[in-house]
């Protein structure tokens, strides 16, 4: 089989975001305690933060880092995240059925990403709470001192403000199974107050409304054209959620998902274009792809502790999806959905970083690895930043249950013009036949080949383990070569791969 790509160096998409690559914690199962905060692990720093997990972060290059939820947030109390620890609440956290510590709070977590070196990306409990709560919060973590909440965060041992841009007001407030959960007209206006507020604190505030929390739910796409209509012209984002899974065991299927989620990306592009032509604005509002991944393998596991029937256990494990191989081609294919639509999908977190269907795992006491979907996740991350190039691809397709004209190539470019190099992700959703790909390289000039990194496996079910943390890993590739401008490669069934070309 054979597939054929231009790639045009005057045929750009847009600037690509770095926050697109972004991750997400929350106080949820061990996403931070025994995953990034363990006092008594060998590798822990003086804050208690795990060395072992912070490296793996940190080679990350994660730009920002949602915080502190997810369904958490929705009935949390920040101020209890603060002052001295051994004087903090213990909490039953409703979202999860567990209790919480809040041994960790914003200082730590602060702490810890200048760590790891990635920024905060705050949320506000529009839930339980509201407007007040979150001017509080505001102004505790960005105000230079003079004010209660800024001399209390002094008082707290933290002198000069964070100075955080990114707010999210609330979270999945569409859902039922959120607390608080409201109407679109409720939760509207709500937010509209609450970004009224926050921008007479600060007009510099980049904040973000909550979305759909999937494309199937009853209120899509009304929701978005409601929230708007209430929000527009005070924020500057729009959230989505997606989570991927293969219950049924059809990998066709299964890697087909991603075509769904590109038309969920266009439907509420075409929401918020509709709102902006009503209302006669100028502004434009984005896309904040805020919690993404594959999420089914811990499902069954998980029901004792969701249901309540096992009381309420401080940081358990919960989803903990392992993952495999398969997956490692639906990451990049999610991964190669955002740059695709880098025009309107400005900020992305994958959903979460450690633990919870995380791409890195610990061991209490013991072992942090990289589980599969890493590697794809880094590649993206550290190579896919850039200008997303406007592709022409010529693939074979095949037809899924709900999606027809699935290409077997799906792949995206990315322009880097400060490092002079050309970077191309690669996936072959068939697996049974390899496609050789043809990229003509228009307008770049003379090229080389510099990387070739292949992800390919025997086992689709293959997975990493504290005791075999190598099982699925990049390899070097061969065989890419540019002759004529024109770049020649291999993709072998079922294979993920990243090439680079320095111009």
């Amino acid at each position: 089989m054979k597939a054929t790509v231009t790639a045009h160096k005057d045929y750009a998409i847009s600037r690509i975001d770095d926050r697109v690559y972004g991750a997400f914690l929350e106080h949820l199962g061990r996403a931070i305690y025994t995953g990034i905060y363990e006092p008594d692990h060998p590798t822990a720093d003086k804050n208690g933060m795990r060395g072992d997990v912070a490296k793996l972060v940190k080679d990350l290059n994660v730009p920002m880092v949602r915080y502190p939820g997810g369904n958490f947030v929705s009935a949390y109390n920040w101020e209890d995240g603060i002052g001295p620890r051994e004087e903090r609440p213990v909490r039953l956290d409703l979202a999860w059925h567990t209790s919480e510590s809040n041994a960790v709070g914003i200082h730590e977590f602060a702490d810890w990403c200048d760590t790891v070196g990635t920024q905060m990306m705050l949320a506000v409990n529009l839930g339980s709470r509201g407007l007040d709560a979150a001017r509080n919060f505001v102004e505790y973590v960005n105000h230079p001192g003079g004010s209660y909440w800024s001399d209390q965060r002094i008082k707290n041992g933290r002198k000069d403000p964070w100075d955080v841009k990114l707010w999210c007001l609330g979270n999945e407030m569409d859902g039922p199974w959120q607390v608080g959960h409201k109407s679109a007209d409720e939760y509207g206006h709500l937010a509209n107050e609450t970004a009224k507020a926050l921008r007479a604190f600060d007009k510099s505030l980049e904040l973000i409304v909550c979305g759909s929390s999937n494309a199937k739910m009853p209120s899509y796409p009304q929701w978005e054209a409601t929230v708007l209509d209430h929000t527009y012209d005070a924020i500057d984002y729009i959230s989505l959620h997606m989570y991927f899974a293969n219950r049924e065991k059809n990998t066709p299927n299964y890697l087909a998902l991603s075509v769904e989620l590109e038309n969920y990306i266009n439907s509420v592009a075409g929401v918020i274009q509709f709102i902006k032509a009503k209302k006669r604005s100028k502004k434009d509002v984005y896309i904040s792809f805020d919690e993404w991944n594959v999420w089914y393998h811990s499902n069954q596991q998980d029901r004792k502790i969701l249901e309540g029937n096992d009381g309420w256990p401080h940081a358990p494990a919960l989803l903990e999806d392992v993952y495999n191989f398969e997956d490692v081609l639906q990451v990049g294919l999610i991964l190669n959905a955002f740059i695709r639509r880098a025009d309107v999908v400005k900020i992305a977190c994958i959903a979460q970083l450690v633990n919870v269907i995380a791409p890195i795992m610990t061991d209490p006491k013991g072992a942090a690895w990289r589980q599969t979907i890493y590697y794809p996740y880094y590649f993206a991350s550290i190579y896919g930043r850039g200008t997303a190039l406007n592709l022409v691809v010529n693939s074979p397709t095949y037809d899924a249950d709900n999606v027809k004209g699935v290409p077997f190539a799906d792949v995206t470019g990315v322009h880097n013009e400060d490092e002079g190099t050309l970077t191309f992700f690669a996936v072959n959703r068939n697996g049974k036949e390899a496609l050789d790909l043809e990229i003509a390289l228009e307008g770049f000039g003379d090229a080389t080949i510099i990387d070739h990194q292949v992800m390919t496996h025997a086992n689709l079910e293959a997975v990493n383990t504290a005791k075999n943390p190598d099982e699925v890993v990049p390899a070097k590739g061969t065989g890419a070569s540019i002759k004529s401008g024109k770049l020649s490669v291999s993709l072998p069934p079922h294979s993920y791969q990243m090439i680079r070309a320095k111009l």
